[in-house]
């Protein structure tokens, strides 16, 4: 199994676009409007397949319009739960997605984008 996709948005973590709001007297993080936003944006480039529910490699090559450090791991928590949300896998834990090898950072001022691969996962 191999499923090549690329999304064509500047990409997004989901640590650095969240709100704090008080509900009932408690103080609760939900993310920002923004990052609700980019995960709807994100469906139509997302493939139509059958949810995933056996340990997959999810690589991603994340392309960043701009050479501001970013954090890889914040990215892989968006991307997963953007996976999650619109059913391409079943759940984001370690026995879906076992491994995120090949994943890292580029530079594309022009076309920020991130481009996935997901594979059967083999130890």
């Amino acid at each position: 199994m191999k499923i090549e996709f690329t999304i064509p948005l500047t990409p997004r973590t989901k640590k650095n676009s969240q709100q704090i709001i008080t509900v009932n007297g408690r103080s609760m993080i939900i993310p920002s409007k923004a990052y609700k936003q980019y995960e709807k944006d994100c469906r139509p480039f997302l493939p139509s397949v059958a949810s995933i529910n056996s340990p997959v490699n999810v690589k991603a090559i994340y392309y960043m319009p701009t050479h501001r450090k970013v954090d890889l791991c914040n990215l892989h928590e968006a991307l997963c739960d953007v996976l999650v949300r619109h059913g391409v896998v079943c759940d984001d834990n370690a026995k879906i997605i076992a491994a995120m090898d090949g994943s890292r950072v580029e530079y594309d001022k022009l076309n920020p984008r991130t481009e996935v691969t997901i594979t059967e996962f083999t130890e």
